[in-house]
């Protein structure tokens, strides 16, 4: 499944697009409909007061008589009056709309993001994420609200002033339509090459957030390297692209704009001097003329806005795609109908119908390759007992990550089996499998909010005790109570204001409140210091008992104790065994255990 920067999409306006996405926002139909019917009748009624202004000059100015003019001066104020409460109206619904839509698609999109597979986020920057959440889908609101006012106002008035202008003087109206034909071809030539150019701001923008995101995050390392000039020529680079973008962008509207002016006029010119033609031959009144003149004008206002709809609506094409682009990705991993009718799915998780592990996992021929076609296992095989540790060792890309991975589901192997107490992972949900595991990542990720929310992140519902004693478990409760506030001391973005090693001691009593029966390490000390790391190595004794574990570490301090290690080498287990075998058979876990003596 390509990325949203890898999808090539349609280099003209594709409705169909806008059609799937509206579908999702059925809610606001009714909505939509009744600012329809608004934007019907306040075009129509525009389209009243040029007549007015004909009757006007006819029956009163050149007659030079007042007699009636009461009725006349009623039939002003109450457009005027409806129009005020019309506008209002539209205002309260297209509002409505916009609002709605943005809360739907932020909804949808969201809703998607924890249904998708891990390997979708490896692929996708989280800048690039944010942008279509954030301002795609707020253009996406604005134009689908604001555009259906301004198009359906506009095609409502075209349509009243045409029909007024031939019910007046039908030969006339024909002559100023002619200007008509020539609009919507320059309209054609002008919106293909608007919704390019704004189709290349739109993926300029996201690659800025994408940079923008990136450099936040990377701001330390930025720093230690001495980055800061090399990172400002990229960014300058790349906003320079998008500037030339938008130019581009913003030359096309404006030189589309006057031309649509010059059509206008050149409208109003054909009623002045057809009209005055006319005036003489007797066949129209000077009324006759004024009217068709405001008309002209009424009839090309609403044409500059629609022009400039469409204009806008060619840039939100691309925010169109791209949230569709989102929205209709497909997960990698799936589970089967029925497996989701027994245990569930991701966002709606039968719990009272998932059994409880016992922790035997198998590897079963299991073959796996990442997108790029590499071989990373090729033909692993490998039984563990339930209750027992396994360390896997290797050097980086080696696989060790990757069989951790296949464990937990976040991947599927391209031929083989893995199997948990002897029953194929697909055959279980991957929520159930999820439930089982215990992961503790070399870089803990922590959330805002108090210690004791992200402790009790798995189990909301845990009580203050079982907290206190999963952090005790792990000796991490003294650390916590030295934090001012204790429990109810507040972390900010991602764990920060405390030190990596204390991330990572209630990232572990995070795991143990959520009660696996399978944990994974992985390289889960090699971010604590010395000091810190003896401190949990009795924790880590004390998680694994009883569970079954797999251990991923550079540091072989840590898997001393365990009950096997395996050594691999490009995806195949070269050496097996204990710490003291391996260390005494001379082989590459005894190279490595006399470095890590060094």
């Amino acid at each position: 499944m390509p990325t949203l920067r890898d999808q090539q999409f349609t280099q003209r306006f594709d409705y169909r697009i806008w059609i799937r996405l509206l579908r999702r926002a059925r809610e606001f139909r009714g909505t939509a409909i009744a600012l329809g019917v608004v934007m019907l009748v306040v075009g129509a009624t525009d389209a009243l007061f040029p007549l007015l202004n004909g009757i006007a000059v006819d029956r009163y100015i050149q007659s030079g008589s007042l007699s009636g003019i009461g009725n006349l001066i009623i039939a002003y104020v109450a457009l005027a009056l409806a129009q005020a409460f019309l506008v209002w109206l539209l205002i309260v619904y297209a509002g409505r709309m916009e609002m709605g839509l943005m809360y739907r698609f932020r909804q949808d999109g969201f809703t998607h993001l924890q249904q998708l597979s891990i390997g979708y986020f490896d692929r996708t920057p989280v800048g690039w994420l944010m942008s279509r959440l954030t301002s795609d889908v707020q253009r996406l609101g604005e134009t689908v609200a604001w555009g259906l006012v301004d198009i359906l106002w506009g095609l409502a008035m075209m349509l009243a002033v045409a029909v007024a202008m031939v019910i007046l003087n039908p030969g006339l109206a024909l002559l100023v339509l002619t200007v008509v034909p020539p609009l919507a071809l320059v309209s054609y030539y002008f919106q293909k090459r608007i919704l390019g150019a704004h189709r290349s701001v739109r993926r300029l923008n996201s690659e800025i957030s994408a940079s923008f995101s990136e450099g936040i995050a990377g701001a330390v390392t930025s720093k230690t390297l001495v980055r800061e000039a090399e990172n400002l020529q990229e960014f300058t680079q790349l906003t320079g692209r998008m500037r030339t973008a938008a130019i581009r962008a913003a030359v096309f509207s404006a030189l589309y704009m006057p031309v649509v002016l010059l059509l206008g006029s050149v409208g109003t010119t054909i009623a002045l001097m057809a009209g005055g033609a006319r005036l003489e031959g007797g066949t129209v009144t000077v009324g006759v003329i004024v009217a068709f003149v405001g008309y002209t004008v009424q009839f090309f206002e609403p044409v500059r806005e629609v022009a400039r709809v469409l204009t806008e609506l060619q840039s939100a094409q691309s925010a169109a795609e791209r949230i569709a682009g989102l929205l209709e990705t497909e997960p990698e991993i799936v589970d089967s109908p029925e497996v989701v009718e027994r245990f569930g799915s991701v966002l709606n998780p039968r719990r009272n119908d998932w059994p409880r592990a016992q922790g035997a996992v198998a590897f079963d021929r299991v073959s796996f390759h990442y997108r790029d076609g590499r071989p990373v296992l090729r033909d692993f095989t490998l039984t563990v007992a339930p209750g027992e540790s396994i360390a896997l060792v290797g050097e980086t890309g080696s696989g060790k990550s990757t069989i951790v991975n296949l464990i937990g589901r976040f991947y599927e192997p391209v031929a083989g089996r893995i199997l948990i107490d002897d029953t194929d992972l697909r055959a279980r949900s991957q929520s159930w499998i999820h439930s089982q595991l215990g992961y503790v990542l070399q870089t803990p990720q922590l959330f805002r909010g108090t210690v004791r929310d992200n402790i009790a992140f798995a189990r909301t519902d845990a009580t203050e005790e079982e907290v206190i004693a999963a952090a005790q478990m792990v000796d991490a409760h003294e650390m916590i109570m030295a934090l001012s506030g204790g429990y109810d001391h507040e972390l900010g973005e991602g764990g920060s204001g405390i030190s990596t090693g204390q991330k990572q001691l209630i990232s572990f009593a995070r795991a143990v409140l959520a009660d696996p029966r399978i944990f994974i390490l992985d390289e889960a000390t090699s971010s604590i210091d010395t000091e810190t790391e003896l401190r949990i190595q009795h924790a880590i004794h004390s998680m694994m008992e009883g569970r079954t574990s797999f251990i991923i570490a550079h540091r072989l301090s840590t898997v001393r104790h365990v009950d096997r290690i395996l050594v691999l080498e490009d995806g195949v287990v070269i050496e097996e065994g204990s710490h003291e075998e391996l260390a005494a058979a001379g082989g590459r876990y005894s190279d490595l255990h006399r470095e890590s003596m060094r």
